[in-house]
């Protein structure tokens, strides 16, 4: 099970703790996405704190090999070639990156729908989001 994680939320005015905590997940960036695996228990807590400040959700394996050959970099920039994209998600699957460890996107075609700010629960998109696999497609 992959989770993606994608950050929203800026940087200013951010508590020491959680831009820790979002710089360990590798979200430095505004629109930023990161996998982590969803049996993990030390990441599903980070997730836990940093739910503010990112919308989440699991994906399908075809949209994570959409990300990794549309965004994904090999080290130096060099774009991942589509032949490698089976063997690169399989990798990522057992904790193996063999690229860099988050994939920077656009903002999504059409805006965001609802206010960002709120979380899931009052209607904007932060958190665990169920319209999540579709926004991200929207920002590739």
């Amino acid at each position: 099970m992959v989770i993606a994680i994608v950050r929203i939320r800026g940087i200013p005015s951010i508590d020491r703790d959680i831009a820790e905590t979002l710089d360990r997940l590798r979200l430095r960036k505004k629109l930023v996405c990161t996998f982590i695996d969803g049996k993990n228990k030390a990441e599903l807590g980070m997730l836990r704190k940093v739910q503010n400040e990112v919308f989440f959700d699991n994906i399908s394996d075809e949209l994570a090999k959409k990300i990794i050959e549309k965004r994904g970099k090999y080290e130096g920039e060099k774009p991942v070639k589509k032949e490698d994209v089976d063997k690169i998600f399989e990798g990522i699957k057992k904790d193996d990156w063999k690229i860099k460890k988050f994939f920077r996107l656009h903002p999504p075609i059409g805006g965001f729908k609802r206010s960002t700010k709120l979380a899931w629960t009052n209607k904007g998109i932060l958190g665990h989001n169920k319209e999540a696999n579709k926004l991200i497609e929207r920002m590739l």
